[in-house]
């Protein structure tokens, strides 16, 4: 692909790989997600495309592996467009056959299609399915539906169409205003309101010069994957977020903190970067701009504390991860004492859309509150256990029930935990709550990062509650005694209590240690380490 050197590049470049794409007959779709990879969706699509070979269909059908589709616990899974038919726990024997009867013979083959287990039918098409069609798709747009490893394929969806918008008709403040205008807030846990964010970055005064953009791909929850499905199905889209904002507060340069548990992730973001690279996407001049950006990407050892800001800045500087006190904050001093913004992934695969198509656009998803699409990972004793995107403010029940498809074994609900170890448990008296951070925050729960562990009839809270608050134990940096010492106080409690040696006034005990860890530790971990244990009781 020759360097792409203006707006104009883009839609040719569009243009052709859509001409291409539409010289086949069919397109299949291999979810190419970490889920589908450990139930060997690589098989399924050699077996695809040997038989395309074989029934000499190589020009009329073509084989594409795309991102997370989202169904997780159905892997591996097919779509075969442009019918849209969704064909689940495919192996190379039932491929074979779907390139035999369905791509030769036009002859859907049912019995390996979605399973509606409520309605004892099976149900072909993507669209009619339900764990589908209460979702919106803003962050995951890509995700499951073009070729991860193309940047064509990212280019022909409107990829980097809102990067040259902003380069050639916004100011970086008028990049600002408009992501101030649109609502999002950071999804990375905190929920801060993003525009702001990038506008303090924006007005900072760096003493050297340097300004830097950082992504936090550190997801490091128990039952959470939704940024790494986002990095793995769409690495171009976090490059563009990133560059948008780069552009906005004043930066060239970027990084991204990934886990190293994450090495699928890893090669494909890192693998995008060479595309962009390659294509004058990445670097100097870009698009003939005057502006100039270039990424990196930092591997951290797998800390649950480096995914805290200041935390995740001392690793990237080649330090023990800690948290420091703050002020000074990371947009004032951060990154090598420079000024620097540190988004998540989910909020800047968000950033690209809300310039291409406007704040009022963004508005129109969510409450007036909480704008927007959240990412929601669902785990546990759920049938549908896999990657969501819905609009904010859906109400939990439907989430669980329609789009989740209620509890394994048709038993009762008990509870869900939401925003992993920093968050709380949710009951069915809350079932009727809308998911947003207001709402959630009133319950003693926080949207945390997006995880949403469910838990049936016969789950014991203390043993969830001992569960979340060993994974803190584990995962303390031991730097502040209340989060080094009171976390394993409780956690003794707690194990003397499943042992059944507990007294009552152990449950007073736990309040209070509680109560003091929240008010004393340092960072964002040791504040929130005792929610699980407080909304379990």
């Amino acid at each position: 692909m020759d360097a792409v050197k203006n707006r104009d590049d883009l839609l040719s470049i569009k243009e052709e790989y859509l001409r291409r794409q539409k010289s086949y007959r069919r397109q299949v779709l291999v979810c190419g997600g970490a889920g589908c990879i450990s139930s060997n969706c690589g098989e399924v699509r050699d077996a695809l495309i040997k038989s395309v070979s074989t029934y000499k269909l190589d020009d009329e059908v073509k084989v594409m592996v795309t991102g997370c589709m989202g169904t997780c616990a159905m892997g591996p899974v097919i779509l075969v467009e442009p019918e849209g038919i969704f064909y689940t726990k495919m192996n190379p024997e039932k491929a074979e056959d779907v390139v035999a009867r369905h791509l030769l013979k036009d002859e859907v083959c049912e019995e390996y299609t979605y399973f509606d287990e409520d309605e004892g039918v099976h149900v072909p098409r993507m669209e009619d399915i339900p764990f589908f069609k209460g979702q919106v798709r803003v962050a995951l747009r890509n995700c499951g539906h073009m070729e991860y490893a193309s940047l064509e394929a990212y280019i022909s969806r409107d990829g980097y169409g809102a990067l040259a918008r902003a380069l050639s008709e916004m100011t970086p403040a008028q990049v600002v205003e408009e992501m101030k205008a649109a609502g999002l807030r950071g999804r990375g846990g905190a929920g801060f309101p993003t525009g702001v964010k990038w506008e303090a970055g924006m007005k900072a005064v760096s003493e050297d010069g340097r300004k830097f953009m950082v992504c936090n791909a550190d997801e490091g929850d128990p039952g959470a994957f939704m940024d790494r499905s986002i990095l793995e199905g769409d690495p171009h889209s976090i490059i563009e977020g990133m560059m948008l904002g780069g552009y906005a507060i004043g930066a060239s340069k970027g990084y991204v903190y990934v886990r190293a548990e994450y090495p699928i992730a890893v090669e494909r973001l890192g693998n995008a970067i060479d595309q962009a690279r390659k294509a004058g996407i990445l670097g100097e001049n870009v698009m003939g701009s005057g502006f100039s950006f270039d990424l990196e990407i930092r591997i951290g050892a797998g800390a649950f504390v480096c995914g805290e800001e200041t935390s995740l800045l001392a690793s990237i500087e080649g330090k023990r991860g800690e948290p420091r006190q703050k002020p000074p904050f990371p947009f004032e001093k951060g990154l090598f004492e420079s000024p620097t913004i540190i988004n998540n992934v989910e909020t800047l695969a968000n950033a690209a859309p809300i310039i291409l198509n406007g704040s009022q656009w963004y508005r129109g998803f969510g409450t007036e509150k909480s704008a927007g699409t959240k990412v929601f990972a669902l785990a546990g004793d759920i049938v549908n256990a896999g990657i969501i995107e819905v609009p904010m403010g859906t109400i939990l029940g439907d989430i669980i029930y329609k789009i989740g498809g209620g509890i394994i074994g048709g038993k009762k609900f008990k509870a869900i935990q939401s925003g992993g170890p920093s968050g709380g448990c949710l009951t069915k008296t809350h079932l009727n709550t809308p998911v947003d951070y207001e709402s959630l925050s009133s319950l003693g729960a926080i949207m945390g990062s997006g995880g949403l562990i469910v838990m049936n009839e016969d789950t014991c809270m203390v043993d969830t509650a001992r569960y979340f608050m060993d994974f803190i134990c584990d995962e303390s940096c031991g730097k502040c005694l209340p989060c080094r010492n009171g976390t394993r106080r409780m956690l003794e409690i707690l194990e003397r209590i499943t042992e059944g040696k507990g007294q009552p006034e152990d449950l007073e005990l736990l309040e209070e240690l509680a109560g003091t860890i929240q008010q004393t530790a340092m960072c964002g971990l040791g504040q929130t380490a005792p929610n699980p244990v407080l909304s379990t009781l």
